[in-house]
Order: structure tokens, then sequence, then C-alpha cells
């Protein structure tokens, strides 16, 4: 049986009936009976990811490293993932991608090759990877689902964990800085680069739609709400990365080549105060409101001057 044609998770093995529609022309690259939690991220943005590819009519193979995404499918012989899926270890999905790539390529074939992928195995065990992809330029698209912890093994810090977030391995809360891998990424000159809010659906769907028509490297930084890390309302997942725009928290733009900037949305300055107190992973009077306002206006008068200067 072929990784296309694996059963839903809880169901028995599909056989098509005469005149029945194809099943993958008509499943959501997420099928029922997945194992994500409720209110989760990245299963709005696994959503989203298989309607572009809808839209613009494409096929895709996924890479996904350990993380919550490779669990996500569940145990074999089922399958939450309606497409040719393969999981990798927690440092080289870039690597395999490339690999996928260079076959794809060689078949003459024109599937997307994407890489899903959290923070862990982005930010840190997996950027020696993802940095070789992005210098040789392969032709891969990389989404990574930003939920600031190790959410797969137990809700570990990251590089991409906040300052002051307590996890299992910063109890009394994070002292770091979140890693800015952003602007890492802008540097290796990638074709493409965004980030992506699941609380702005529409731009999410324009960025998903460019770089699904760009060849070369792309890169997507999704922020992607945990309730289990987070320990946050499930139902308020959408409100809290929303929030997170408004407050300048998590600024949505795009880098085209390394060099020309575009800001898709102005923050309205929001109070951040509501977005800490909504999750306990924080403790609202040890955040730093002021030292906190004060580097997301400076961060994004930086992004304004670049996209000011070097227009897209």
């Amino acid at each position: 049986m072929s990784t296309t044609e694996l059963p839903v998770n809880g169901s028995a093995p599909r056989r098509d009936m005469p005149g029945e529609i194809p099943p993958l022309s008509c499943e959501p690259l997420l099928r029922p009976g997945n194992t994500n939690c409720g209110g989760c991220g990245m299963s709005i943005g696994l959503t989203w990811l298989g309607r572009a590819l809808e839209d613009l009519e494409q096929k895709a193979h996924l890479a996904i490293p350990a993380c919550c995404g490779a669990v996500t499918a569940g145990a074999f012989p089922t399958t939450s993932y309606a497409m040719p899926t393969v999981a990798t270890t927690f440092a080289a999905a870039p690597a395999v991608a490339s690999g996928l790539a260079s076959i794809r390529d060689l078949n003459g074939s024109e599937e997307q090759v994407i890489c899903w992928a959290g923070d862990g195995g982005t930010y840190d065990i997996g950027f020696a990877t993802l940095s070789a992809a992005a210098e040789r330029n392969e032709n891969i698209l990389y989404i990574c689902y930003d939920n600031e912890i190790y959410g797969n093994t137990g809700g570990q810090r990251s590089s991409a964990t906040p300052p002051g977030a307590r996890t299992t391995t910063t109890p009394h809360g994070k002292s770091e800085s979140k890693k800015d891998v952003m602007s890492i990424m802008a540097a290796h000159g990638i074709p493409y680069a965004a980030t992506l809010s699941v609380g702005h659906p529409e731009d999410f769907r324009q960025k998903l739609h460019t770089a699904l028509t760009t060849s070369g490297m792309r890169f997507l930084l999704m922020h992607s709400p945990c309730p289990t890390g987070w320990k946050s309302e499930p139902a308020e997942s959408v409100q809290l990365v929303r929030l997170a725009v408004r407050s300048g928290l998590f600024p949505l733009f795009e880098v085209f080549g390394g060099q020309r900037y575009r800001i898709n949305a102005e923050p309205d300055w929001a109070d951040p105060t509501e977005y800490f107190r909504r999750q306990r992973r924080f403790r609202p009077e040890e955040v730093d409101l002021g030292t906190t306002r004060r580097w997301a206006r400076e961060r994004f008068q930086r992004l304004k001057v670049l996209a000011e200067a070097f227009p897209a």
C-alpha cells in the first residue's frame, strides 16, 4: 500500500468505487482522526496549506522532522496526512527534502517538496541543514510552525521561546531573548521569506500562493499557538496570535531575495498585557511590559526603515 493510499486513522482501508471522485483532490491535507490538540495552530496551518495547494492545483510531498507534526499522522498503517510524507530525524528535514527535490527534478516531476517543522527543529537542532539548504538555494518550501517550545517532548525551552516564559527547563522563566530567525534567513539571500499568522487568513493565503509559485528556497515562519505549552484556552488561540500582531510582538512582513522588504500589517500598538495574562506560562507581574513595548517598537521601526529604503 503506497503512502497516499493509507487509510484515515480509525477507518478501514479505502477502496474507491467506480465513478467515485478521486480522494486526493477532495480530501483535506490534514484528515479527521489526527492526534493534534484542540486549538493547535499547526492544525490550522496544515489545513490552509492544503487549500492553497488545491487553489493552485499542485501536489506536494512533506518532509517532517521529529515534532508534533510527525506524530500527527498517527500509527501505521493509518495516516492523517493525505499526501506522501517522510518522517525524518530531528536535524535532517531540509537535507531529506533536498534529496526528494533532486529526485523530483531528475524525474521531470513538478510536485512541491515541503518541510513542515517546529521551532526546535528549525531554530535549534535542524538549523545546520536549514542553513545549508538555503545557501544552496534548494528548490524547496520550508514552513516552521513556531509554537515557541519543544512541544512534542514535554514543553522544553527552545531559542524561539520568548523571555519570561516558563517551560519544563526554564521553570522560573526564560532569561534570553528570542532568536531572530527571519533576519538570519534573509541574510542567506533566499528568494522569499515571510511571517504568517493564523489570525490573518487572507494574508496567510496570499503568502502561501506567493511561496508556492516561487522557485528556489522559500522560508515561512508561522506563529502557532499551542494551548498545551502556552497554558491557554484552546478557544482563544486565534485571538492570542491576532493580539500578538496588533501589539507588535509578531510583525507580518515579507523579504524578497534577502534585500527587498514589505510590511503587511501595521500594529495598532494594543496593550500586550492581555496577551501575557491569557497564557499561564507567564507570570504577569514578572513580565517587563516597558521593555517588551520598547523592544517591539524598535524592531518594527527597523523593519519600516528597511521597507522604505528597499521596498518590494
